[in-house]
């Protein structure tokens, strides 16, 4: 099944770069090109594209608002966007996991991991290191927005087995690590995630680790439990 790209960078060079690179690959295809953030969000809707490759500054509307306004969009449910941009720093990294954001690369990645990243991404993974969601959590839940905050309420609609596995995702591990840890197959493992993202309302993982961290299920430096 062919992944649909939509590339929003205001420097057409850098789009032609992606284009050429994003074509190259069997299974992605780009199906649309936005120098702003308006037409990103018009174009993630008439091209009904899978992925978002998504720079943060923009004119018109800036990657963070577009990201912001697609995700909220009931429409574009399955629409998930990657955020890709020279400013690698974690203000910008937590803006684009409040905005809705599947996930945050710098544009020095490298073009397979580029490529790896998107396919991630269109698969309802987030593209969040345990590292990277450690830090960056701890500064999100800094900084909350009040009408959105999962509360503990929220999560008492999980199983205990589905708690488990939420606190393992918010550790940063894949579906094949919680498996392991769980002595269970992939395939249930991946059962236990999408079903606790359906009760929580998450669109992915990514929001899915948010929800852990602001509903008290995990706190900030608490490791996962064996």
């Amino acid at each position: 099944m062919t992944v649909r790209v939509l590339l929003a960078d205001d420097q057409k060079l850098l789009r032609a770069g992606f284009r050429m690179l994003i074509d190259s690959a069997p299974d992605l295809t780009v199906v649309g090109e936005a120098a702003t953030g308006r037409e990103a969000v018009e174009l993630a809707r008439s091209t009904r594209a899978d992925v978002v490759l998504m720079d943060i500054r923009m004119p018109d509307l800036d990657g963070l608002a577009a990201t912001a306004e697609i995700t909220a969009d009931e429409d574009l449910a399955g629409v998930r966007v990657l955020i890709l941009t020279t400013f690698e720093v974690d203000e910008y990294v937590f803006q684009a996991l409040r905005a809705g954001a599947s996930g945050f690369l710098g544009k020095g990645v490298e073009p397979a991991e580029l490529l790896d990243a998107i396919r991630t991404v269109a698969a309802g993974e987030a593209l969040l290191s345990p590292k990277a969601t450690r830090g960056l959590i701890a500064r999100f839940l800094a900084q909350p927005e009040p009408d959105r905050r999962a509360t503990p309420e929220q999560v008492r609609v999980l199983t205990e087995r589905e708690r488990e596995v939420v606190t393992l995702v918010a550790a940063g591990l894949s579906n094949e690590q919680i498996a392991e840890r769980l002595v269970v197959s992939p395939l249930t493992a991946k059962t236990h995630v999408n079903r606790a993202m359906m009760k929580l309302g998450a669109r992915d993982r990514a929001q899915l680790v948010v929800v852990a961290y602001q509903s008290g299920l995990v706190r900030v430096g608490e490791p996962p439990a064996r």
